[in-house]
């Protein structure tokens, strides 16, 4: 059978790091304070010619490099972002462009911080399908774009970046040891709107608006609707908490990183952790952190790899793969 296969990976990051001391001036906060509730300690904010497209342009061109391979090798680009540099076109044909593409197809994809588990599941499918046999995935935001920097309960969260992942079409045999994809497993239930949103767009106030969120409501939710979806990934491939090698969580909030690792009985150490570096950077954490994992050499091949996220919508969901 068809395995969509990570072929290269790569990072981009904004030049400017914001730290929580810095934050301090600009919000009533502490370090204290903010390490403790999320473990965060910095930030990278993008600057001026920085945008959602330019890091993942930037991410795109070092998962390239990484894969040994050109531009014109890919047939498909996926971008998963809630901040597009533009309301269209996409974002994902604006890296199309910059990197010299003139062939294939580009879209992108809205499921705020489970994007990029949602962009991972979509490229699977066109290349079970036979639509692409090579597909860029990257988590691209800039939401420092669209926080209240006068909202001390959202300001210290987020923070900007890129990840991108190359998916390629190989053979398996249909068993859990093939590398690539195993199973992906998505949900949304839109009936959770209001605890967290963005209270803008083209459609109701023409304009870009700010991010909004119930804090407390959002971590009651995000601990069992993680367990859920990573619980259907095992059921579905057979496998357990003991087989993973590493678990690359959505880096909103080191407790519910935590809190979920505890759940599901899956050790600490084999938790994959940047939220402490780069905030909460939405669609773009998980290909951040597995950046971050494979470069420094934690995550290897035929590692088993569980990517699970959780965000706006709410949206939620998991992928299983062999690195």
């Amino acid at each position: 059978m068809i395995r969509s296969i990570v072929r290269g990976f790569g990072a981009a990051l904004p030049k400017r790091v914001v730290t929580n001391q810095e934050i301090e001036g600009i919000v009533e906060t502490s370090d204290e304070w903010i390490v403790q509730r999320t473990g965060i300690k910095q930030r990278y904010i993008a600057g001026e010619g920085e945008t959602s497209a330019s890091l993942g342009e930037a991410a795109a061109r070092a998962a390239l490099e990484n894969g040994g391979l050109k531009p014109e090798d890919i047939d498909l680009i996926i971008v998963a972002t809630s901040t597009p540099d533009n309301t269209f076109p996409a974002t994902a044909v604006n890296i199309q462009n910059r990197l010299g593409i003139t062939g294939g197809f580009a879209f992108d994809v809205q499921a705020v911080c489970s994007g990029f588990v949602y962009a991972m599941a979509t490229a699977d499918l066109y290349i079970r399908g036979g639509m692409a046999k090579r597909v860029l995935v990257i988590g691209a935001e800039t939401f420092s774009r669209i926080l209240d920097w006068k909202d001390r309960t959202t300001c210290v969260l987020f923070g900007d970046g890129a990840g991108a992942v190359i998916l390629e079409a190989g053979e398996g045999e249909g068993k859990t040891s093939d590398r690539g994809v195993l199973t992906s497993n998505l949900r949304s239930d839109g009936s959770h709107k209001e605890k967290l949103y963005v209270d803008g767009g083209p459609s109701t106030t023409g304009t870009v608006g700010h991010l909004r969120m119930e804090g407390r409501e959002v971590f009651k939710h995000a601990v069992g609707m993680i367990t859920d979806v990573i619980e259907a990934a095992f059921e579905a491939t057979g496998t357990t908490a003991d087989d993973l090698d590493w678990l690359v969580p959505h880096q909103a909030n080191r407790r519910i990183i935590d809190g979920s690792a505890k759940k599901l009985g899956i050790p600490l150490e084999k938790v994959v952790v940047t939220v402490d570096l780069h905030g909460n950077t939405s669609a773009a954490s998980i290909p951040l952190a597995l950046a971050t994992a494979a470069a420094d050499g934690r995550i290897k091949q035929g590692d088993l790899v569980m990517l699970e996220a959780m965000g706006g919508g709410f949206t939620w969901g998991a992928v299983l793969l062999r690195w």
